[in-house]
């Protein structure tokens, strides 16, 4: 009675039955219950049982070689798997390449948000995500291989507006893990990386009348756990195991840091600056992008670079960097590492995350890509015979502000030379990642432009953007011949106006200096004016005013503009993530009411921020100009009659 739950590995594993569905936390190596896959491999191997399984998981749980789910890459084991990434995992992805298994893709946040709907006891998840994409069942509906008949996702109309409706069903049994459990179940995460979507699944799995085995590495006396640590009631889970500590190693990376889980802070000069080659390159002027006040998302591969060069540019403190498992601040870390960060300010569960990231709540994306079209269509998840999945990607990608694609021009061997400012291609990759159409669509490039979100696509040696038309060339890099090395190696034609020359600092040892350029107002390049509309466009999206002397270059940049015109002006001015420090603010917003007064015809003014609009519209309220502020710019073209 003293250990009640407590049980071994192999009991345990014997209350799964055949057929059953199996959901299972981990995201990479991190909180991964690897005892239990063990376990689950050695009962089938030895038995032959349980068989016939639906695998279903959010994050890729793998090394890419053995360990994590590569345990369960048998077949016979397992009949269905639901998944969303499969990277990882290279015994499972074998199964569904051959068609010996039924395989699906889904976003990752819509199967975090499907456990939650499942414990609800809802029909299925409902989420815009995947629209456009190869989840859309007018592409491939999620479908992997020819043996996934079935149709799990449907396409509905509600309120007039197009989406997907993902069904349900119930989970058997889940696999969870955390730190330390008491005989009565309860379970503490002090020790782990991540907090992931272990209460969702458990919840989910209970509300099924199934069953939930704990992986965890200690066991508490009875009543001794601090309630407020534990993140899954005892009564959710029906049984623990205790875990030999080479089986419950923090990530596969790490066996154990305690500042991967918050219990102290390093000092980051411990991390050194990555060596200059072509991906830091690509980091680098994705980093410059990236807005003060902004909450930035860091994907796999080389965007976790950028977080590097954020590090080394000292900027931590004006941006926010995270990661899709729900880890807030900080620098994330890559490789076997990934997913995990040292110095995070929070961390928050898997679905809570994909809840403020499918509402909007990202100011920047940067994602690898591997394929692009001239549409702007981005293919990140298959490749021949090759399916790696889309993980997080499509929740990420399709609801960010904006989103920087990065990845080098060719892949297959190339190899590039940077320095004194310059780019030098030595030898040319093999493959364009430019193609004529991409292999599966994980990015749509046409509704990303239909709702007018800001997206770049970043390389070693150009940059695009996406227009109205397509891909458009923006910058290129010094040394770059742009028909031999760019226009040459693209099976289409991109849009081709006048492109500026990519700072030559990023191709130089010296760090960018990237902090005073995040602290300068860049007055220069935040007002534009139209002759055809008579509109001046103000972005003030990331703006901090700090003194009076910011007050006084803002309000001189908009006299050197507006004064010579002569005549008065429409206005349209972003204050998304816009600060102004408390002892100028009445300086500033009288600064604003003199524009107002001597120079526009009509304004309109848009934030994101609800506080910032409610803040913003009384203060000019209170001094007799125009004081509504829309949510969004569309919002206030229209106002204009822009739109």
């Amino acid at each position: 009675m003293a250990f009640k739950k407590v049980i071994p590995a192999a009991d345990a594993i014997a209350l799964i039955r055949d057929g059953d569905v199996l959901a299972t936390t981990g995201y990479g190596g991190n909180g991964t219950p690897e005892k239990l896959f063990v376990a689950l491999e050695e009962r089938f191997t030895e038995t032959g049982a349980p068989r016939d399984l639906t695998l279903v998981y959010a994050g890729g749980q793998g090394d890419g070689r053995d360990k994590g789910l590569n345990h369960l890459g048998h077949e016979g084991l397992l009949k269905r798997v639901v998944g969303g990434h499969y990277g990882l995992i290279p015994a499972i992805e074998k199964l569904a390449v051959e068609n010996k298994i039924e395989a699906y893709n889904l976003p990752e946040g819509v199967i975090t948000h499907l456990y939650r709907d499942i414990a609800a006891g809802k029909p299925g998840t409902i989420s815009r995500v995947g629209l456009g994409t190869f989840v859309d069942p007018r592409l491939e509906g999620g479908k992997v291989n020819q043996a996934a008949a079935e149709d799990i996702v449907e396409l509905i109309t509600l309120a007039g507006q197009e989406t997907l409706f993902f069904k349900a069903f119930p989970i058997h049994v889940a696999f969870i893990r955390g730190t330390t459990a008491d005989p009565d179940g309860n379970v503490t995460m002090e020790k782990e990386s991540l907090r992931l979507e272990n209460l969702a699944m458990a919840l989910a799995a209970k509300n099924s009348g199934g069953v939930v085995l704990c992986q965890v590495e200690r066991i508490a006396e009875a009543h001794s756990l601090d309630a407020r640590r534990v993140r899954i009631p005892g009564i959710f889970v029906d049984a623990v195991i205790v875990s030999e500590p080479e089986l419950h190693m923090q990530n596969y990376g790490t066996q154990y840091n305690p500042a991967l889980s918050g219990e102290f802070r390093v000092p980051l000069d411990s991390l050194p600056p990555p060596p200059l080659d072509e991906k830091k390159v690509i980091a680098r002027r994705a980093a410059l992008e990236l807005m003060p006040n902004s909450v930035v998302n860091l994907g796999l591969g080389l965007p976790d670079m950028i977080g590097a060069v954020a590090n080394e540019e000292m900027i931590q403190d004006l941006i926010t960097l995270t990661v899709d498992p729900g880890v807030f601040g900080g620098v994330p870390l890559g490789g076997l590492d990934f997913g995990a960060a040292v110095n995070f300010s929070a961390a928050i569960e898997h679905p809570s995350q994909f809840d403020f990231i499918d509402g909007g709540g990202l100011d920047c994306a940067c994602l690898g890509f591997a394929e692009c079209d001239g549409a702007g269509n981005v293919n990140a998840s298959r490749f021949a015979n090759r399916v790696s999945g889309c993980g997080g990607f499509i929740n990420i990608s399709q609801n960010s502000k904006k989103v920087v694609f990065v990845g080098t021009f060719t892949a297959g061997g190339l190899e590039i030379e940077v320095g004194d400012g310059r780019l030098n291609i030595k030898k040319e990759g093999k493959f364009s990642k430019f193609v004529a159409e991409v292999g599966q669509i994980t990015f749509s490039g046409h509704r990303a432009a239909t709702e007018e979100q800001e997206v770049y696509y970043v390389t070693e040696r150009c940059v695009f953007k996406l227009s109205p038309d397509g891909l458009e060339l923006i910058e290129v890099a010094p040394g770059i011949d742009v028909r031999k090395d760019i226009l040459e190696r693209m099976p289409f034609a991109p849009v081709t106006r006048e492109h500026a020359t990519m700072d030559p600092a990023i191709f130089q040892g010296e760090p960018l200096r990237l902090r005073d350029r995040m602290l300068d107002l860049r007055m220069e390049d935040r007002l534009s004016y139209d002759s055809e509309t008579n509109t001046i466009f103000m972005n003030f999206a990331g703006m901090r005013v700090r003194t009076d002397e910011d007050v006084k270059r803002i309000v001189d940049a908009v006299d050197g503009i507006l004064e010579p015109l002569g005549k008065r002006v429409n206005s349209i001015v972003n204050y998304d993530r816009f600060e102004a420090d408390p002892e100028v603010m009445d300086t500033y917003l009288d600064a604003v009411r003199y524009v107002e007064n001597r120079y526009y015809i009509k304004v309109s003014r848009y934030t994101n921020s609800g506080f910032m609009r409610l803040k913003l519209g009384k203060e000019l309220e209170r001094r007799s100009v125009s004081s509504h502020v829309f949510e969004t710019g569309r919002e206030a073209r229209r106002h204009l009659g822009q739109d």
